[in-house]
């Protein structure tokens, strides 16, 4: 599995509407019907009022690269332009614990 984080570092009072371009466009939508998507959900940071994050989880590598070349991806990359100042990425692969491992 790969985990993507991601930290928008919103223009000044743009976050909610970053937010609102996104899922009027149905870009969050689209991105979670994909297949191999496990999570994308965005969520506000408490301590910042123009940081918005991003969680996504994907299957693999390969299903990563094909959302990146998907047309919600690159419409995302436009409303960056418009709301965005920064953007901060990191990318995990992870495998998931067994049941017994959480038993202990």
């Amino acid at each position: 599995m790969i985990i993507v984080l991601v930290k928008y570092v919103c223009k000044p009072g743009k976050r909610e509407a970053f937010l609102k371009a996104i899922q009027e466009r149905g870009l969050d939508a689209k991105s979670r019907d994909e297949i191999g998507n496990g999570k994308y959900e965005y969520s506000f940071s408490t301590t910042d009022s123009d940081v918005l994050f991003l969680t996504e989880f994907w299957q693999d590598k390969d299903v990563l690269a094909t959302h990146g070349q998907m047309p919600h991806f690159k419409a995302l990359g436009e409303l960056k332009q418009q709301f965005v100042d920064a953007v901060e990425i990191l990318r995990y692969e992870a495998q998931p614990l067994s049941d017994n491992q959480h038993s202990k």
